[in-house]
């Protein structure tokens, strides 16, 4: 079973009452927690009693420590706030999956900054660099945006070239569309053409199922541990789980039960799953 913990930025809880609750999880059965927040990296909490700053990399490695069997992951982390200490406490602690999701909405800088995200395409390069350093076998999906207000044909070839670059193992992709209230509806006309947006948007999915496929195939041979989340959409003979790297493993059955932890070894896969044998 898995769960996900929110620090809410408005309320900032204490690092003990997160602590606490990922304890009272594992305790009721949970064997998985998500800490969750729209940019979770830029969690920090002052104790005023003790006058001690948590900041998020701190936070992490304390609800790893709960349990080694409780399985640990975080969403959504924002470019401009991953550091290299969250990305070192991930290599540290073998119950935090090595998986992140890296919104990246576009491979330009112009249209970056007209979408108010406050990085640009090389810092994005750097943080997948380090993550690639640091954490070597990390899988990082992403978000994409095709056809933002005034986006060119280069700055569409710059998100093309940014996701080949990044090598994501899967994204979640759109196309612009305006909504009322925000920076960019207030600001900028939508004026890409509908079908302009739409074949664009269909030239990063191409592209996205490739590097996806790609991925899939390299872990062809491999054993991962996977926690079982339940019985296969397809067959119930048998079962499903994700690895460290959030990737989705179908395997026989065996005596298996929702939420235990077992090996598999992958024997095949399509771009969207790992086909695998039990590996004990």
């Amino acid at each position: 079973m898995c769960s996900a913990i929110y620090p809410r930025p408005r309320t900032q809880p204490r690092l003990s009452e997160i602590v606490s609750e990922a304890q009272q999880l594992f305790d009721n059965g949970f064997r998985e927690v998500t800490l969750l927040g729209q940019n979770v990296d830029s969690y920090k909490f002052a104790d005023e009693a003790t006058g001690q700053v948590c900041n998020f990399a701190q936070l992490l490695e304390r609800v790893a420590q709960v349990n080694p069997l409780l399985r640990v992951r975080f969403s959504t982390s924002h470019p401009k706030d991953i550091t290299d200490e969250v990305l070192t406490t991930m290599a540290r602690c073998e119950n935090i999956c090595n998986y992140i999701h890296l919104p990246v909405q576009s491979g330009n800088t112009r249209i970056l900054e007209k979408m108010n995200r406050t990085y640009t395409r090389q810092w994005y390069m750097d943080r997948v660099n380090a993550i690639r350093a640091i954490v070597p076998d990390c899988g990082i999906s992403t978000d994409v945006i095709s056809g933002f207000c005034s986006e060119t044909e280069d700055e569409h070839e710059d998100t093309l070239s940014i996701m080949q670059f990044s090598k994501f193992d899967y994204a979640y992709m759109f196309k612009y569309s305006e909504r009322p209230g925000t920076l960019a509806a207030r600001k900028y006309p939508d004026d890409i053409a509908e079908e302009v947006k739409t074949r664009r948007l269909t030239e990063i999915i191409d592209l996205q199922s490739k590097l996806s496929l790609q991925s899939n195939q390299h872990d062809i041979g491999k054993v991962y541990k996977v926690l079982v989340e339940g019985t296969s959409k397809r067959s119930n003979e048998h079962l499903c789980g994700r690895n460290d790297q959030n990737k989705m493993l179908v395997f026989p059955k065996g005596d298996l039960k929702k939420g235990d932890y077992t090996f598999v070894k992958v024997l095949s896969c399509t771009s969207a799953t790992l086909i695998g044998e039990l590996a004990i």
